[in-house]
């Protein structure tokens, strides 16, 4: 069955390592991409770091074939340089319909004052091509032959692998509050990043779903213009709750996390299952740590409140950077 992951914030939850993970632990046949290449995943796994813009987290699995969605944007150069880092070249599919984003787009965004300037877009051209794909100007992949060899039916393959009834991923890009629809416009993105967009762009219907996992942070980041309750001031964030942007390189605003927007995106999204990331950085002594009985007893109260607060299983615990420091509590 289909297992939804969606950013259940402002993006930069974590769904990198989570998607890594469930690829490790539940062996699924296919790992599905969503979205553009301005949302960055990172993986930490065997020693090394990979930061990914098309290819889904799942890589790690070298079982799983690497899917990249119709409704999703590449960039071929981008692609072609993640499948060389990752040794993917035989198992990486691309559909017809995705669309491509040339230089041409990401210079339009770029010299765009209101995109790049007011709402803090990431200048990679992929609100550009969105707009083009609309007005039916953009290619498609299908259009470009240096991709021709990696072509393939993608809800096609993956409707017939849930038919099997085998398992499949679907990464989600960025987070639920600057989905198109349903963040803070124009604050937003150029997608619907809820999980039913995520199921529009893989091109498969609802009733596949088994689990939709909303993946929320400790605390709360976005980068770019546009609201953020509880912000704290730049001056006084501490160390370890300091990060940067993984496409950009942009310091992330801070807010502490906030259990009442949680809740909304949680029902919205009709989760089932809920991952907390970065743990460690609200409790150190919950450093790597993959027992539940291990972690301090403040972050396992911490913990329940929020279960509490949003009435759904917090299942995955992220306790630091590499794919496998989770505690896992899916029954």
């Amino acid at each position: 069955m289909l297992d939804i992951l969606v950013g259940g914030f402002y993006g930069d939850e974590g769904k990198g390592k989570i998607a890594s993970y469930l690829a490790l632990k539940d062996d699924p046949v296919i790992a599905v991409r969503t979205g553009g290449t301005n949302a960055g995943h990172t993986v930490v796994f065997d020693g090394k770091t990979f930061k990914l813009r098309t290819l889904p987290g799942a890589f790690v699995n070298k079982k799983t074939t690497l899917a990249i969605s119709p409704g999703a944007l590449i960039r071929r150069e981008i692609l072609f340089k993640e499948i060389e880092e990752t040794g993917t070249e035989n198992r990486v599919i691309i559909d017809p319909h995705t669309a491509v984003i040339t230089d041409q787009e990401a210079k339009e965004e770029e010299n765009d004052p209101f995109l790049s300037g007011k709402v803090g877009s990431t200048k990679q051209g992929v609100g550009t091509a969105e707009a083009k794909r609309v007005l039916r100007k953009l290619k498609l992949a299908e259009s470009y032959p240096g991709l021709s060899k990696y072509l393939a039916n993608v809800p096609e393959i993956v409707t017939g692998a849930l038919e099997k009834g085998k398992k499949v991923i679907a990464e989600g890009t960025q987070g639920h509050m600057i989905s198109l629809y349903h963040g803070a416009y124009p604050y937003v993105t150029s997608r619907n990043t809820t999980s039913s967009g995520v199921l529009s762009e893989v091109g498969v219907g609802p009733r596949y779903v088994e689990n939709v996992i909303v993946i929320f942070k400790s605390f709360i980041t976005r980068v770019g213009g546009g609201p953020l309750d509880g912000e704290v001031e730049e001056n006084s964030v501490k160390k370890e709750f300091e990060e940067h942007g993984t496409v950009t390189g942009r310091k992330r605003r801070v807010a502490p996390f906030d259990k009442e927007l949680a809740r909304n995106v949680v029902r919205v999204n009709s989760a089932n299952q809920v991952a907390i990331t970065k743990i460690d950085a609200m409790f150190k002594d919950a450093y790597k740590k993959r027992k539940y009985k291990d972690l301090p007893v403040e972050a396992r109260k911490w913990l329940k409140t929020v279960e509490d607060s949003i009435n759904v299983p917090i299942t995955l615990i992220g306790t630091g950077e590499d794919a496998m420091d989770i505690i896992d509590l899916r029954k």
